[in-house]
């Protein structure tokens, strides 16, 4: 199984979900209960609990947040859904349900989703950022709460790292939530070719291979969080998170299976706080987030318990297509809106 995100993956294999008495076996990782020894109960352990409790909270208040934007929402003529009907669509669960499977075994989500969105006209341009970043927050936290608890992690760069992409993420969407639909268009088309790129990038395997380390310290660690800030304020707009931090962290000689907790809670924790951003400005569509969400949660535990994995090689090489394609008609539209009065966004 190959993990993930956010537009694009490196296929880099994902550590087995497995129960048993024994220890690590043929490099997979065994959920053993009170068998950890104290260094590695004390960052497998003290860390991963710290951070599960500070992802509940930001949860929470991403929910309560949510809730709070759908009520006054509601009391807005035709506020509660940009195309009138308010209801969450067979089509939207779909959509949640397809690009959160495929996201969990490796192919990424944002992408899919904002072609989807923009293909079959789902969600107006202007507010597929928003959408995203709202609808996708929930299937996000359950695959890290599944996958961050299984791997060692230096603890002082991972707590830099998603701090770091949290403050990114924060400034990205308060930019990204006043945009026009016009910008909105430019931005997400040449975002969409960059995560192209990052895709045929990991399917011709040209990523960086990285190291054994499990951590970093002094100026790479210095680097490693001012890149992971930019990449959080890049993932408000759709350029996605997960292929850019492995990179990053490849480049800077981590092992890209301790860079696994990084990116899962980098986006677990940036993902509520950018989307409260754009839930305060309403450029989000409430419907289609209901639908990523409910659809999505389902399809990762299918994914990561049952599936696990599946030969994604052709469906890579289609997503990227569609992708290209994507890209090319969002920039075609902000070219014949060039020179037009921005319209009025729909507060949603």
């Amino acid at each position: 199984m190959y993990m993930r995100r956010r537009f694009c993956h490196v296929r880099t294999p994902v550590p087995a979900l497995t129960v048993g008495a024994h220890g690590a076996n043929d490099g997979n990782f065994v959920w053993q209960a009170g068998r950890y020894s104290p260094n590695v109960w004390e960052i497998r352990g003290n860390m991963k609990t710290a951070l599960l409790i500070a992802l509940a909270v930001f949860t929470i208040g991403y929910l309560i947040a949510w809730f709070s934007a759908g009520r006054t929402a509601s009391k807005i003529p035709g506020g509660t859904d940009v195309q009138g009907s308010g209801r969450t669509t067979l089509g939207q669960l779909f959509v949640g349900f397809v690009s959160n499977f495929f996201d969990t075994l490796g192919i990424g989500s944002f992408a899919t989703t904002s072609s989807m969105f923009k293909l079959f006209n789902i969600v107006p341009d202007g507010l597929i950022p928003g959408t995203l970043n709202v609808g996708h927050t929930l299937p996000t936290v359950v695959e890290a709460c599944i996958f961050i608890s299984i791997i060692k992690v230096d603890g002082r760069t991972l707590a830099f790292l998603i701090a770091a992409s949290v403050a990114g993420a924060w400034i990205g969407a308060g930019i990204v939530s006043k945009w026009p639909q016009h910008k909105v268009r430019i931005g997400l088309g040449f975002c969409l070719i960059a995560a192209a790129l990052l895709m045929l990038a990991s399917q011709l395997n040209l990523f960086p291979i990285g190291s054994d380390a499990e951590g970093l310290t002094g100026a790479r660690l210095i680097v490693g969080t001012v890149g992971n800030f930019i990449l959080g304020a890049l993932m408000t707009l759709g350029i996605g998170l997960y292929a850019p931090c492995m990179i990053l962290v490849s480049l800077l000689g981590m092992s890209p299976k301790a860079a696994f907790p990084i990116m899962m809670g980098s986006c677990a924790f940036l993902m509520p706080v950018g989307s409260v951003q754009f839930l305060r400005t309403r450029r989000y569509q409430r419907n289609a987030s209901i639908g990523l969400a409910l659809g999505g949660i389902p399809a990762v535990l299918l994914a990561a318990f049952l599936v696990k994995s599946l030969p994604l090689s052709a469906v890579r090489w289609l997503v990227v297509i569609v992708v290209l394609y994507t890209a090319a008609t969002m920039l075609r539209s902000a070219y014949l809106d060039r020179g037009t009065a921005p319209a009025p966004q729909p507060d949603v």
